[in-house]
């Protein structure tokens, strides 16, 4: 970062801090704090101040489809940054909906370094998946889990299970109604929660019958965005700092995938993008309908230099599939 950036930066915030928005919950401040420290690394001296908000997506008890979807994670926290109430917002963007626009005068300026993106199963116990008995209940809310657990273990029950995962984990020990949650291997180690019992999904699809349960992540699994008015120019020089370039190419890859498919809050659609080791971009996407019974899948590589393109065609693939039918069929 050049020292000129580092003046225009701290000139413009001469007598209040840079006001950076995020979720309350342990995780999300977390991921707020490592955003905080990423910039003071670059400007320092910069007075940076969190502004943490509970969502009306935090506050639901019930299923978020009822609300209108994991937009409710964001849509507040859009408010305030359109409204100037803060400078940049701080988002998993797994939760940022693919079928709604954003805001006017808003972009993401960034996007961290994706993490693991592993799904886990975690039990009290350490008792792996496949000897789970017939009939236990897994807790999860994701459409996506639940519908990739059906296809391998049918005989298994799912229950959905609000809260963050602090107060999930405190479920799975406090309620012995549930054998087993799925959650993100990522998010565990951000609560420091490492230590758990758990066994790490694949990634790769696997066929039913194989005896391998896999695990294709959300789209935008991992990644932290953090978004900015596009007016603010010091504020958008300064999240292209943080940005990290193949990161950014991969999740356009999935976005444009999930723009295409027009998925909503409750479509089980799961898409990872990466680079393969001779430098390609992939990016797999599936589709599937609540029990899993019934799915649509597609793996194309492209030109990492345009990751739109590929989105696009994997969209197109699925598309031809059936995946409108299968994504219509859960807003029912």
């Amino acid at each position: 970062m050049t020292d000129a950036l580092i003046n225009l930066l701290h000139d413009a915030f001469p007598d209040r801090p840079l006001r950076v928005g995020t979720r309350s919950s342990p995780m999300a401040l977390y991921q707020a704090n490592d955003v905080r420290d990423r910039i003071h690394e670059r400007v320092p001296g910069l007075d940076v101040e969190l502004v943490p908000m509970t969502t009306s997506a935090d506050l639901w008890p019930g299923d978020l489809a009822e609300l209108g979807g994991k937009g409710n994670f964001t849509k507040e926290i859009d408010r305030s940054l359109t409204s100037a109430q803060i400078d940049i917002a701080v988002h998993c963007m797994k939760d940022v909906p693919g079928d709604v626009p954003l805001p006017q005068g808003t972009a993401f300026g960034a996007y961290l370094e994706r993490e693991d993106v592993h799904d886990v199963v975690v039990t009290r116990d350490g008792t792996p998946l496949a000897e789970l008995p017939q009939g236990s209940i897994i807790g999860t809310s994701s459409v996506r889990r639940r519908a990739q657990l059906h296809m391998y273990r049918p005989d298994l029950r799912t229950e959905g299970i609000r809260g963050n995962v602090n107060s999930r984990l405190a479920k799975l020990d406090e309620d012995t109604k549930y054998a087993a949650l799925i959650l993100a291997r990522a998010g565990l180690g951000r609560i420091d929660a490492v230590d758990r019992h758990y066994e790490v999904l694949p990634l790769e699809f696997h066929p039913a019958d194989s005896g391998i349960v896999s695990m294709v992540p959300a789209v935008g699994a991992g990644v932290i965005g953090i978004q900015a008015r596009t007016a603010e120019d010091p504020i958008m020089r300064l999240l292209d700092e943080l940005n990290h370039p193949a990161t950014a190419a991969h999740i356009l890859a999935e976005r444009t995938m999930l723009h295409l498919l027009r998925g909503h809050c409750n479509s089980p659609i799961a898409g990872h993008a990466s680079t393969t080791p001779d430098g390609q971009m992939s990016l797999y996407g599936m589709v599937f309908n609540h029990d899993g019974s019934q799915f649509v899948r597609a793996h194309l590589w492209g030109d990492p230099g345009d990751p739109a393109t590929l989105g696009s065609r994997v969209a197109s693939d699925l598309l031809d599939q059936g995946a409108r039918h299968l994504i219509t069929a859960t807003r029912k």
